[in-house]
C-alpha cells in the first residue's frame, strides 16, 4: 500500500482515535494527512513534454542548455530554475561524465559496479533497469523496465502516474517470476537503492551492481530502449491517458520483443536470443 493510500485511510472526524495516533498506527507522518499534491498546469505539462522530446534527442543537455534550446528554437522564455525543477520532476538529468553533484538517498546503501570488463555472453547474465518520463496528451506518467542486456529482451515493465516506489518493486517481482539474472544493474537512484528493492534481489540470490557517478555509458542499453520506445510509439501515438498508454505499450512491447529485428543483434528479434 502506498503512502498516499495509507493517508487516505485516516478518519479525520474519528472521535475515538486522534490523528496523531492514526498516523502512528499507519506508519506515516502526521503532515502527510494534510498534504495535497499541487496539480501540474497544462502549460507545464506541455513544457515537460517538449523537454522530454528534446532530452530524448540530446540526453547530454542539462537545464542550462535546455533553457537556451527552448528560448532559441521554440520561442519559449522560461528561466533556468523553472526548467531545472521540471526536469527534476521528470526524473531526468544530463548524461555526461561529471563530478558527484547528484547524490542518492544517503540513508540507502549503494553497491559496487560489477560490469567492468565483463563480457556478457548469455541471457540472464545481466539485467538492467531504469525509469523514464512518458508524455500524455493531458498529463504524464513514468515507465520502468527491466531488460536482459544480452538479448535486449524486455523482461517486465510498468507504468505509474507517480514516482512512489511501489510500481518499481512490483515490476521487479514480476520480472523475477519469469527468470532470475546473475547480476542486476541500475543507477544509484533512491528507488533502486531502497532496502525493499535490494532486499528482494538479495533474497533471490541476485548480485547487485550500481553505476558509479559519472559513468555515462553504464546504462546505454536502457537509454537506447527509451529512445526506441518514444520515437516508434509514444511520440507517434500521442496517448490521451495512462490507461490508453498501458494498452498501447502492451502491443508495442510484444512487437519489440517478438518481431522487431535489431541490427545490433544481427537482425533477429530479442526473443530469439533470450529463449534460445
Amino acid at each position: 500500500m502506498t503512502h498516499r493510500e495509507k493517508a487516505n485511510l485516516v478518519e479525520k472526524e474519528n472521535p475515538d482515535i486522534c490523528l496523531a495516533r492514526q498516523a502512528k498506527l499507519l506508519h506515516i507522518s502526521r503532515s502527510s494527512i494534510y498534504y495535497q499534491p499541487s496539480p501540474v498546469s497544462q502549460e507545464d505539462i506541455n513544457l515537460m513534454n517538449l523537454i522530454d522530446e528534446i532530452y530524448t534527442k540530446y540526453p547530454f543537455y542539462g537545464s542550462r542548455r535546455m533553457e537556451k534550446e527552448l528560448r532559441r528554437y521554440h520561442d519559449i522564455i522560461c528561466n533556468r530554475k523553472h526548467v531545472r525543477r521540471l526536469m527534476g520532476q521528470m526524473g531526468i538529468e544530463a548524461i555526461y561524465p561529471r563530478q558527484n553533484t547528484s547524490l542518492p538517498n544517503q540513508r540507502n546503501e549503494t553497491y559496487k559496479y560489477l560490469l567492468h570488463n565483463l563480457t556478457i555472453s548469455c541471457p540472464n547474465q545481466v539485467w538492467g533497469t531504469d525509469i523514464t518520463y512518458i508524455k500524455l496528451s493531458h498529463g504524464f506518467a513514468y515507465l520502468v523496465a527491466i531488460m536482459d542486456w544480452f538479448s535486449r529482451y524486455v523482461i517486465a515493465w510498468a507504468l505509474s502516474d507517480n514516482l512512489e516506489n511501489e510500481f518499481v518493486l512490483s515490476n521487479l517481482n514480476k520480472a523475477l517470476e519469469t527468470n532470475k539474472p546473475e547480476i542486476h544493474n541500475s543507477d544509484q537512484g533512491s528507488h533502486f537503492t531502497s532496502k525493499q528493492y535490494t532486499g528482494i534481489l538479495k533474497t533471490s540470490g541476485v548480485e547487485i551492481s550500481m553505476d558509479g557517478r559519472g559513468r555515462c555509458m553504464d546504462n546505454i542499453f536502457t537509454e537506447r530502449l527509451w529512445r526506441t520506445v518514444k520515437y516508434e510509439n509514444i511520440y507517434i501515438k500521442s496517448y490521451e491517458s495512462i490507461g490508453e498508454a498501458q494498452s498501447g505499450l502492451e502491443e508495442y512491447f510484444d512487437f519489440y520483443n517478438n518481431h522487431r529485428l535489431h541490427s545490433s543483434l544481427n537482425d533477429v528479434a530479442p526473443n530469439e536470443l533470450y529463449f534460445r
